[in-house]
């Protein structure tokens, strides 16, 4: 990691108490929070934000899970989705979806709603616009609700993704490099080689 990792000793009182916060409801000060403890303000808000995607969205579990790899391929976070792609396939994403978001090819859901989900948060990533088609098939299953809850997740993880990379946060221990095209903070050829 590009930063020092703050031990308690080191921190003032206002991180000590976000560590604690942190630690109580997620189990631990791990990855892109060992960073934004560096801002507490920053990250009391964020921690919130994320808990809220991650925990209390109106969108269902897979879903939520979806939007987390989904911005993790995009931003190349690591990371991010060695942390939940085992909680995603747990949580009913077809691990065969998994497989293709991970080789950047187009995944196929055999659920007609989870698959407008998906054609939804991947034109607004990668085309950064929605299509009238895609919108309106997205809000018929998803409501205004769902598809701002989608956004707001879209959006968190990306944060989330820009951060581990940057700061270039180590992969869990003893987990292998998720994507074909990425080795440690750069990308090379799709077999691997630089």
């Amino acid at each position: 990691m590009r930063l020092p990792v703050l031990g308690p000793e080191e921190m003032n009182p206002r991180q000590q108490e976000l560590s604690a916060r942190i630690t109580e409801r997620r189990g631990g000060v791990r990855g892109p929070f060992r960073v934004w403890l560096q801002s507490p303000e920053l990250c009391e808000r964020v921690e919130s934000l994320g808990a809220f995607v991650r925990f209390e969205s109106s969108l269902p579990k897979h879903l939520r899970e979806l939007t987390l790899l989904m911005a993790a391929r995009h931003w190349d976070a690591q990371y991010s989705w060695n942390a939940h792609v085992n909680t995603a396939i747990e949580a009913g994403i077809p691990e065969a979806a998994v497989e293709a978001i991970a080789e950047r090819r187009e995944p196929v859901f055999p659920d007609e709603v989870d698959q407008a989900f998906y054609a939804f948060c991947h034109e607004l990533l990668e085309l950064h616009f929605v299509t009238d088609e895609t919108f309106a098939a997205a809000l018929k299953h998803f409501g205004s609700q769902g598809l701002v809850d989608a956004v707001g997740s879209l959006g968190n993880f990306s944060m989330l993704g820009m951060c581990l990379n940057a700061f270039q946060v180590d992969l869990q221990p003893g987990r292998k490099p998720p994507f074909p095209d990425i080795r440690g903070y750069a990308r090379v050829a799709a077999d691997g080689k630089p």
